[in-house]
């Protein structure tokens, strides 16, 4: 009689969702929102700075582009050193750089000293996201992993929600109250300590490095927390990787892997131009429009809370139908929404599309986030992440400095559309992906 041999990732499998997931749920979340804070502020820092340095709306848009430059260069960077060095080492190291950058910007003397530290800042932000949800996504039981990752990235509407708040209390309230708000942001620098010494590293990074001692010492409490027993030693089997001869996984564009790492990437693109060049301008687009400051900001804020029903929703949905039709339908929404804004000719108009917006863009964000790290091995998951998380910010950098762009061209009308646009193209990308939902991660 032959006893079934289990894995570690196997036993991490087989547990229920217990305290220790919660935590590294919690941990990781929280840096998440800290991230998603610092990106928000910047919407409602343009809006004062537009006022009291008189910059034009060119100034303005490399003062939110710019940031993203800094994240395209940290996304490529902070996956390939994940895969180098941890995920746990690089999530603390990338909280110290943005948090210091960010508390530095509070003290900037000039437009090109902002640009300079927003820079620094965008480089930890780029690096954090994709190394936090891989570090979740290799603890989280496969039946449930597609669920807690969108779990995760819910954090960033509680830290967005936050920046909107920030913004509303603080910013018109207080003299250079955007001194202030991003002063806010250095509490990332302390939160990294938090992250270092509380957090586990990856079971499948220890194993990828041979520290077999380590990995076996972070199941087993995961274990124990659960109530169950460690399998006996001659149950316990190392990582066995079964590749098939026609599956090379040497890099993310080997034969293999090329087809979902264009996909994936196309998705990231697009909905990263559309996100962005939306968000980061809309108190801005809505003072346009004719409305006080304190109003753009009060409305921001309503429609900011819309995007926790969306995380609930894609949270719900990715384990019923799946990654591909829950990010896809979450795009086609995003796609629907964002043309109802462009023609909103009255503040309840603006308020229902702002807040279906926000809905159907934050669940679609979600999902993908949940997509990334399933579709490639250990060896490749960090620097596959992060690579589609890199080109996406080139989006990123464009959509704001686009905008000034597209409103001179047609108004606001003109650049809903083009991120409508953007929305179906990612809509029919996700389709193209691989789904793996209930399915183990792929090695």
């Amino acid at each position: 009689m032959t006893t079934q041999q289990l894995t570690r990732t196997d036993r991490l499998d087989r547990l229920p969702f217990n305290r220790r997931h919660a935590k590294l749920l919690v941990g990781s979340g929280l840096g998440w929102a800290l991230d998603a804070m610092d990106v928000g502020l910047i919407s409602f820092v343009m809006v004062a700075l537009a006022a009291e340095w008189k910059l034009s709306p060119g100034q303005l848009s490399w003062v939110a582009s710019i940031g993203f430059v800094g994240m395209a260069i940290g996304a490529s960077l902070g996956g390939l050193l994940a895969d180098k060095l941890g995920r746990r080492q690089v999530f603390a190291i990338t909280l110290l750089v943005y948090g210091v950058a960010t508390g530095a910007s509070a003290l900037a003397w000039s437009l090109a000293a902002l640009i300079v530290l927003r820079f620094v800042v965008g480089l930890g932000l780029g690096a954090e996201l994709p190394v936090a949800s891989t570090l979740v996504s290799e603890y989280a039981p496969k039946r449930i992993r597609g669920r807690v990752v969108v779990a995760l990235e819910a954090f960033w509407a509680i830290g967005w929600i936050a920046a909107a708040l920030i913004g509303y209390l603080v910013i018109p309230n207080l003299t250079h109250g955007w001194r202030w708000a991003l002063l806010v942001g250095i509490v990332p620098a302390a939160y990294a300590l938090v992250v270092r010494f509380g957090l586990p590293e990856s079971v499948r990074f220890l194993e990828s490095k041979g520290r077999d001692a380590e990995a076996e010492a972070a199941v087993r409490r995961y274990e124990e927390v659960s109530g169950l027993r460690a399998p006996s030693s001659d149950r316990v089997t190392e990582v066995s990787v079964v590749k098939p001869e026609d599956f090379d996984d040497r890099t993310i564009w080997s034969p293999g892997l090329r087809g979902r790492t264009v996909a994936l990437w196309v998705v990231w693109f697009c909905i990263n131009l559309s996100y962005y060049g939306a968000f980061i301008w809309l108190p801005s687009l809505l003072v346009r429009s004719g409305h006080t400051v304190v109003k753009s900001f009060e409305y921001t804020v309503i429609i900011t809370l819309a995007q926790l029903p969306g995380y609930a929703v894609a949270a719900w949905l990715i384990e019923v139908w799946g990654r591909r039709a829950t990010l896809a339908t979450f795009l086609a929404g995003s796609a629907i929404a964002a043309g109802a804004f462009g023609f909103a000719d009255s503040t309840a108009a603006i308020l229902v599309a702002g807040c279906a917006l926000s809905f159907f863009n934050l669940g679609a964000w979600g999902a993908l986030y949940a997509v990334g790290p399933e579709l490639y091995p250990t060896r490749l998951r960090g620097a596959g992440t992060g690579a589609a998380a890199a080109f996406g910010r080139i989006a990123a950098m464009v959509a704001p400095l686009s905008v000034p762009v597209l409103l001179a061209r047609g108004g606001t009308p003109v650049v809903f559309v083009v991120f409508a646009a953007a929305f179906v193209i990612a809509a029919g990308a996700a389709l193209a992906l691989p789904e793996y939902r209930n399915r183990d991660l792929t090695e």
